[in-house]
């Protein structure tokens, strides 16, 4: 059976498949943000003891190592898997995320647990991507935009309901509970995608080889540099919330998975806007929203030490950029010629590019006493870079129209 075959309750059982994927991608990538604290104390506990911010900046690479796994396995694996059926592909996928973050679950120690976190971010860009592929199908042509954010609703919702609730499941029970959790929910979609996503065959003329031509594309090279450095801006307030929430607002432990419940509800509004205004005008999404993330960080940043004014800043953050993924995911596609299916992963490639240089600069200006409100000042410079990317990329799509006309 193909997509356009499908009934509207087959097609609606195929996205919600692929969302259960999405949502389990949402929690295990996020829900160490909340639970960095906690995470320091049990790994690195004489680190914790001593210097505790040094402690939580030492953990913030378990964010950086999981979003360096998505880097390399969304085109290694997009691309190695072109030719196969796009179901298939789906399920092994679903069953990697299950074993891996089962590891992060069971192993006992610090580097050992950084292991399993490269290793369960290797599968999340293929997922995305080639979901992102099947979920266009299902949908028709003329809605890639809203296709996109059908599968990137089970991660914004994860930031609602499983990112909190692991938190709080991390804070009370212990870190390790939350895992147990996304490794189980991570099994359900592989059962999920095996019964009710339908056939989508693969292109067996489509190689390896073929694939990476994509990087020949120097479009391809600006929109993945607008995604890895302006998204970055989102990261570096992410990964740190927990701590803003506590040591800055000054607010008990308890607020920290409310807050992420705002993040997530501003992400979930986002994604769902996001869809519909990039199919619209993809250009002007782009650019403003990452004119908002540089306004609504640098607000943040003046005003976190009142616990309102930072949920009211972290529900604004969530919603920019999440206004900003469908639309970068789109341009990528629509730059990538024919490699869709790798340029499809290559977009989670370059987000999680911005993930690991967000958390990576929020944990450096922690790490060396600039407290905790400097990584949303690193996002207001990444957000502003990604404008100036931006704006150089779109100018050359102009450039380009002039000198061949019509």
């Amino acid at each position: 059976m193909t997509s356009s075959t499908l009934s509207r309750g087959a097609a609606t059982g195929a996205l919600l498949s692929l969302a259960v994927g999405s949502f389990g991608i949402g929690m295990t990538e996020f829900v160490v943000m909340g639970l960095l604290p906690d995470i320091a104390r049990d790994l690195l506990p004489a680190l914790s003891s001593a210097d505790p911010e040094a402690a939580i900046a030492q953990t913030g690479w378990l964010i950086t190592l999981y979003a360096l796994g998505v880097v390399v396995g969304a085109p290694t694996i997009a691309g190695a898997v072109a030719k196969y059926p796009r179901h298939r592909v789906m399920i092994g996928l679903a069953l990697a995320l299950t074993a891996f973050n089962a590891l992060t679950f069971v192993l006992p120690s610090f580097e050992l647990v950084a292991a399993s976190r490269f290793l369960a971010g290797l599968p999340h860009g293929a997922y995305f991507g080639i979901g992102a592929l099947v979920a266009a199908d299902v949908l028709g042509p003329g809605r890639r935009a809203k296709g996109v954010a059908f599968v990137l609703t089970g991660l914004t919702i994860a930031n609602v309901v499983g990112v909190p609730l692991g938190t709080y499941l991390g804070q009370q029970v212990g870190w390790r509970a939350a895992f147990m959790v996304v490794a189980a929910i991570f099994a359900a979609a592989t059962v999920c995608i095996g019964f009710f996503v339908p056939e989508h065959e693969g292109d067996a003329a489509r190689t390896f080889r073929a694939e990476l031509g994509v990087f020949r594309i120097g479009q391809v090279w600006l929109t993945l540099a607008v995604g890895a450095i302006g998204f970055g801006g989102f990261f570096a307030v992410y990964s740190y919330v927990a701590p803003m929430v506590t040591e800055v607002a000054g607010s008990p432990q308890w607020a920290v998975p409310i807050v992420l419940v705002v993040m997530g509800i501003g992400m979930t509004v986002g994604n769902l806007v996001g869809g519909v205004v990039a199919d619209r005008d993809l250009k002007r999404t782009m650019l403003v929203g990452f004119v908002a993330l540089a306004v609504v960080q640098t607000l943040l940043a003046l005003s976190a030490q009142g616990v309102w004014a930072l949920a009211v800043f972290v529900f604004a953050t969530g919603f920019i950029s999440s206004c900003l993924s469908p639309a970068i995911q789109t341009r990528l596609m629509d730059v990538a010629e024919d490699n869709q299916s790798i340029a499809a992963a290559l977009n989670h490639s370059a987000l999680n590019m911005g993930n690991s240089l967000g958390a990576f600069l929020g944990g450096t200006v922690i790490a060396i006493g600039w407290g905790f409100t400097a990584p949303a000042w690193v996002g207001v410079a990444l957000a502003l870079s990604g404008l100036v990317l931006a704006v150089v990329s779109f100018a050359v799509d102009a450039r380009r129209r002039v000198a061949v006309p019509a």
